[in-house]
């Protein structure tokens, strides 16, 4: 497997770090005492706390796709019909 640059596209704000694609993925590289520092701060992190990082992460992610094109929409009729459920 390799790491590449990615192209300037927008996306999530990973300050300083650099954003590559790995196996189909973005990733961050991030120095070892980064990794360890937020490793702590989940360990000593509430479940609630977990909970709302976690929403936000999301919800950074999804304005970054938009942002970027990759959104798309359906009308609630369609989705409904697509998953099978009566409405």
């Amino acid at each position: 497997m390799t790491a590449e640059p990615i192209d300037s596209t927008p996306g999530p704000d990973t300050g300083p770090y650099e954003v590559i694609h790995l196996g189909g993925q973005a990733a961050v590289v991030v120095p070892v005492v980064d990794f360890l520092r937020l490793r702590a701060l989940e360990l000593g992190a509430s479940a609630e706390a977990l909970q709302d990082a976690e929403d936000a992460a999301a919800a950074q992610e999804w304005q970054a796709r938009e942002a970027a094109g990759e959104t798309s929409y359906a009308p609630v009729g369609d989705v409904r019909r697509r998953l099978g459920i009566a409405g």
